[in-house]
């Protein structure tokens, strides 16, 4: 094992509540992110898990506002500003920028597939040169099982060379370790490589990367955390299957919904179960065999119940 003492960082795709009326409920959106600063995991707001791509532009400027009026630090937030179009995502960067946000995830423009490399160039070089800052700091996303726009070690190879100190980082989400080894490897020096799961955290941490960003934050957040801390230690290896093997009892089920009725049921606050269509929550069976399989493992989320809606 790598004895490097870095210590890793994990960020959390914050899974966005929402009202009756499917409007977005800024005050439980705000207490979930204090309870995730409070378990040392940073906020990913507006990823794959926050529902995203369900949102307006609106309310992504509405959340970050919040955020930002109940004294949430800039620097733990990398929210997701990638759009399809171009201005949709330049205005957004802009708005993160100007509240002092660590870094942006930005998504490749994903409707239109087979672009080429140099159609992705042109996209991400139109955004940063829109935005025209040196505080921008770009973290790319890598999510071809999604998005089905793959960003080639070559891309990013560009990208850096032509916009060095802005490209920040990467989040690898194909599940494919070997390409995450291969982006730490090619670019872990230059900037910050992070895998799109903790079943890959301390085999990224070892071979150099920065951590991990992952849905399970969401509800998991002290153990990742801990684990990204203090993964030299001896039992490092034990706390990873450990951490694997409750990711797992999620992936049983659709991941959002499973986010979401998992912290309904261990917060005690059922408004958490919804979803915004064309997502479906858990059904009651489903919401049982999940808590069944959690409880069996001891699974907690300490501090949760009573934590003060802000």
């Amino acid at each position: 094992m790598n004895q490097s003492l870095h210590t890793g960082r994990v960020w959390s795709p914050v899974i966005t509540p929402f009202a009756d009326d499917l409007s977005v409920d800024s005050q439980r959106f705000v207490t979930h992110c204090r309870w995730l600063l409070e378990n040392d995991v940073d906020l990913a707001i507006f990823g794959t898990n926050s529902e995203a791509n369900s949102m307006t532009l609106a309310e992504k400027r509405q959340l970050i506002d919040a955020l930002a009026e109940a004294g949430i630090p800039g620097e733990r937030l990398m929210p997701g500003t990638g759009n399809c179009a171009i201005g949709d995502t330049v205005e957004l960067t802009r708005h993160a920028v100007d509240n002092g946000c660590a870094g942006v995830l930005m998504l490749p423009p994903f409707y239109y597939k087979g672009v080429s490399d140099e159609g992705l160039f042109r996209y991400f070089s139109a955004v940063i040169e829109q935005v025209a800052t040196s505080s921008l700091k770009v973290f790319l996303y890598h999510i071809p099982p999604v998005s089905q726009v793959p960003l080639t070690l070559g891309l990013v190879e560009r990208l850096l060379k032509a916009y060095p100190g802005t490209i920040a980082g990467i989040k690898d989400s194909s599940g494919d370790w070997d390409n995450t080894l291969a982006m730490i490897r090619a670019f872990g020096g230059e900037i910050d490589i992070y895998a799109g799961s903790e079943h890959f955290l301390l085999d990224t941490l070892c071979a150099g990367g920065a951590g991990c960003i992952s849905a399970t934050a969401n509800v998991n957040p002290g153990p990742i955390a801990a684990l990204a801390r203090t993964w030299h230690e001896d039992d490092a290896e034990s706390r990873q299957a450990a951490l694997s093997g409750l990711r797992r009892e999620f992936e049983r089920f659709p991941m959002i919904p499973a986010l979401k009725a998992a912290t309904a049921q261990y917060s005690e606050d059922a408004q958490w179960r919804r979803v915004r269509p064309p997502l479906v929550e858990l059904d009651d069976t489903q919401c049982q065999a999940l808590k069944s399989a959690l409880d069996t493992r001891g699974f907690a989320m300490p501090g949760r119940v009573g934590f003060p809606i802000a």
